[in-house]
C-alpha cells in the first residue's frame, strides 16, 4: 500500500493524481444529480427547434477546438478530458512502479500522454457513431432538399411546402421565395437552400424535381 502511495504521489503520476480526483468528484456529482450534465449528447433539437451541439462541434473554439485538432472531437470535452486523465494516470502509475529515476520518469510521462491520446481516440470512435445514430433530426437537415409547394403561391412573406426527411417521414414547413415573380405554385418543386433561424422559415427557389439527389429510385 505504501508503494502504491509513493508511486501515486511521485513523479510523474502526481501530475495526474490531483486531476483524477477532480474527475472522480465531477462525475460523482453528476451521478448524484448535483449537476445537470448530458454526458453523451449535446442538446440537439428536433424539427421543432434549432439543433444545438454543445461542446461537440469540430468548429468550436477554446479547449474543445484544441481537442478536435488532436482528433478527439465529436464528444463533449468533459468526457474526452476524463478519459485522457484516467488513462494517463494509470499508465504513469504502472510506469512509476516499474521504473525509477527522473530521466525514466520523463520517459514514462511521454509514454503516458501518448497512450492516453491513442486509447481515448479508440474509445471515442464507437461513441461518435452511437451519438450520430441517436441524434434527432434538425431543421437544418432540410437544407439542400427538394420540397413540394402546398400553398397557392410562395412569396417573400408567405408559403408552405412539404419536405421528406431521410427516414421517409414528411413535414410541412414554412417557406419563402426571394422574389415575388418566382414561379412557385401549388404542386411545383422547389429547392431549399437556406434556413432563417430568426423567422423560422426556409428560403426556396424553383427546381426540377428530376434533379433531386434524394429522389427515390424509380
Amino acid at each position: 500500500m505504501r508503494a502504491f502511495g509513493d508511486a501515486a504521489l511521485g513523479y510523474p503520476t502526481a501530475l495526474f493524481s490531483f486531476a483524477l480526483l477532480v474527475v472522480i468528484g465531477y462525475w460523482g456529482t453528476v451521478l448524484l444529480g448535483g449537476l445537470d450534465v448530458d454526458a453523451l449528447h449535446g442538446g440537439h433539437g428536433g424539427h421543432g427547434g434549432e439543433g444545438v451541439d454543445a461542446g461537440t462541434s469540430a468548429h468550436d473554439g477554446g479547449f474543445a477546438g484544441f481537442l478536435s485538432g488532436l482528433g478527439l472531437g465529436g464528444i463533449p470535452a468533459t468526457v474526452t478530458l476524463s478519459l485522457l486523465i484516467a488513462v494517463a494516470w494509470f499508465v504513469s502509475l504502472v510506469g512509476a512502479v516499474l521504473t525509477d529515476g527522473a530521466l525514466l520518469g520523463t520517459a514514462v510521462l511521454i509514454c503516458a500522454l501518448l497512450s492516453a491520446w491513442a486509447a481515448t481516440g479508440l474509445v471515442l470512435r464507437p461513441l461518435r457513431r452511437l451519438i450520430a445514430r441517436e441524434r434527432p433530426p434538425s431543421r437544418t437537415d432540410f437544407v439542400g432538399r427538394v420540397c413540394v409547394i402546398r400553398t397557392g403561391r410562395v412569396g417573400p412573406d408567405f408559403g408552405q411546402a412539404e419536405v421528406t426527411a431521410d427516414d421517409g417521414s414528411t413535414a410541412v414547413v414554412q417557406v419563402r421565395a426571394t422574389y415575388r415573380d418566382e414561379q412557385l405554385t401549388s404542386g411545383s418543386s422547389a429547392l431549399i437552400f437556406d434556413y432563417d433561424a430568426d423567422g423560422e422559415f426556409f428560403r426556396v427557389t424553383p427546381y426540377d424535381a428530376a434533379l433531386d439527389p434524394h429522389r427515390p429510385a424509380g
